[in-house]
């Protein structure tokens, strides 16, 4: 009995460790057209090297996207029409930031750190995920965090940071 006990726990802690090794967002909820600050924490570098990169990509529906610039890190982002036309402070916006990259800093492997940016879910439906593909690039190899969950598949081994969007309260 205690050996069965002592493997659940092991097991158990396993794959707590597993989860924690992912990329992932801080604040993991938020509600339908709100303003979202996202915190993305990168636990650790590629198979034992530094981190010198950061790349994520937009979802649809995250409007009017702004990234937090990083002490000695370069700062860049993409921008490209959206898929349909979005309501922001009473004005069609078409057009925005899709990708943000975090590029020439160093992460040592066994450190952690957070990438933050903010907008607003304007496209969000409460009751879904988006996610927030990460590609995580290293001096030596990468970390591609672009995998999609499928509901009642195991997860993913390298899933993207998802936001559970929730009913707005008033």
């Amino acid at each position: 009995m205690l050996r069965i006990f002592l493997a659940g726990t092991v097991l158990a802690w396993l794959g707590t460790t597993s989860a924690l090794a992912h990329v992932t967002l801080r604040t993991p909820a938020a509600a339908a057209g709100s303003t979202y600050t996202a915190v993305l924490v990168l636990p650790h570098g590629c198979a034992g090297k530094a981190t010198v990169s950061v790349k994520v990509r937009i979802p649809d529906g995250v409007i009017d996207v702004k990234a937090q610039p990083k002490a000695g890190w370069n700062l860049a982002t993409a921008t490209a029409p959206y898929a349909r036309s979005y309501a922001l402070f009473g004005s069609p916006v078409t057009e925005g930031v899709t990708e943000i990259t975090w590029s020439g800093g160093d992460l040592p492997d066994g450190t952690v750190d957070e990438f933050i940016f903010s907008g607003t879910l304007a496209g969000a439906i409460a009751g879904t995920t988006m996610y927030f593909p990460v590609v995580q690039t290293c001096t030596s190899g990468e970390e591609a965090w672009i995998e999609i969950p499928i509901e009642g598949q195991p997860e993913p081994e390298l899933p993207a940071p998802g936001l559970k969007i929730v009913e707005a309260t008033h």
